[in-house]
């Protein structure tokens, strides 16, 4: 790592002294203080050289400790390398350097902590940090919010020499965390993509030229599908099916309105629209993401992580603009918890979801309105 000018090294330096470094007395510095009180009554009150000579040698005991320990913490830098993509609740690696940019002086027993509540706790010893050299240690940290998290606030603490102080510094890192909503399986989300996988499956399914797969012969198929010889091998009729010709789509339509609802169920939601990109994304299947602020999809957005980004910054918001879906031949997936706004706008047939406290219903498999949250089903009826 280069070294910084002569000058602006010194400037530095006498900025970090000059901080504000808190120090606590520990036991051992109260009952050093405790004894040096002693040994100086008892110097006076005697006379004797041999003790003003003790008291003397701890007074400058406690002087040089208190200055070593201050100079050890001096000229430290800290930086925190984090993975090129971070997602919330979830434990990431990541790899800190800390350099010591003294040219002579080491620094001796640093215990370093994370003082951002919105991190985990980070604890770091090291024992020494030569001058002029950097340390890497591994460590982990999770954050527990997606969004773009700044700054955060470091503390080192040391004991150094003799331990009758803690001296504490306080160390600001500058930098800019994008943290991804979270997409770690969730029992209502698996559940939701669980049936959603069957009428995906059947979406996808249709009489084009390449094979799809052999399956069980159905009542008022046509005999001409039927494949003879996996009948004979099985001793059931078997047909076959074949993947439509045409490249289909899959619709999310991320309805950032509120309305009455709460302002955790926007987490959920969004929460809920990136574990469906994510696991759609890794079937390869064409997806395209549309809020009230937002239109893009895959492939033509760049790969899943440019809708990541975006999910990871929305924000609700106010506009009563309806959203329009991109094909009507599309499978439809709309996470509203206004849902009955975007029907006008040609999402009838679509899959309606809401985690929680809203509806969930299919235009086209479910025309008498049941009602189906993500975590289950709720038979329940609407009129109109």
């Amino acid at each position: 790592m280069p070294s910084p000018p002569q000058k602006s090294r010194w400037k530095q330096w006498v900025t970090r002294w000059r901080s504000g470094v808190r120090h606590q007395v520990t036991w051992s510095g109260l009952a050093f203080t405790a004894l040096l009180l002693l040994t100086g009554f008892s110097a006076f009150a005697s006379g004797n050289n041999l003790l003003f000579l003790l008291l003397a040698a701890m007074l400058s005991t406690m002087l040089v400790s208190g200055f070593l320990s201050r100079l050890s913490l001096a000229g430290i830098e800290v930086k925190l390398l984090l993975p090129e993509h971070v997602f919330a609740r979830r434990t990431m690696p990541a790899r800190l350097e800390l350099y010591n940019s003294k040219f002579w002086m080491p620094a001796f027993s640093l215990q370093l902590a994370s003082m951002d509540e919105q991190e985990s706790p980070l604890q770091l010893y090291f024992p020494i940090v030569a001058g002029r050299s950097t340390v890497e240690a591994h460590t982990t940290v999770r954050f527990d919010r997606r969004g773009l998290h700044g700054d955060s606030d470091y503390q080192f603490t040391t004991r150094f020499p003799f331990g009758f102080t803690e001296r504490r510094l306080q160390m600001r890192l500058r930098r800019e965390v994008l943290v991804y909503p979270s997409i770690d399986p969730r029992p209502d989300w698996e559940d939701t993509l669980f049936s959603l996988e069957g009428s995906l499956d059947a979406y996808m399914r249709g009489r084009g030229t390449d094979f799809y797969r052999i399956r069980p012969y159905v009542n008022s198929e046509s005999v001409r599908h039927v494949d003879w010889k996996a009948t004979a091998h099985t001793g059931d009729l078997q047909v076959r099916e074949f993947a439509r010709e045409e490249d289909h789509m899959v619709e999310i339509c991320l309805d950032l309105r509120l309305g009455n609802a709460e302002s955790e169920w926007l987490e959920e939601a969004v929460e809920g629209a990136a574990f469906l990109c994510w696991r759609l994304a890794a079937r390869q299947t064409r997806l395209r993401l549309v809020t009230q602020d937002f239109d893009g999809g895959l492939p033509g957005a760049g790969d899943v992580y440019a809708l990541l980004r975006y999910l990871a910054q929305v924000t609700p918001v106010r506009s009563d603009r309806l959203i329009y879906p991109h094909a009507s031949g599309s499978f439809q997936i709309v996470i509203s918890a206004n849902a009955d706004s975007l029907l006008a706008a040609g999402w009838n047939p679509a899959r309606l979801l809401s985690p929680r406290v809203g509806t969930a219903r299919s235009g086209d498999d479910n025309p008498g309105g049941r009602r189906q949250t993500a975590a289950g089903t709720d038979q329940r009826h609407r009129s109109g």
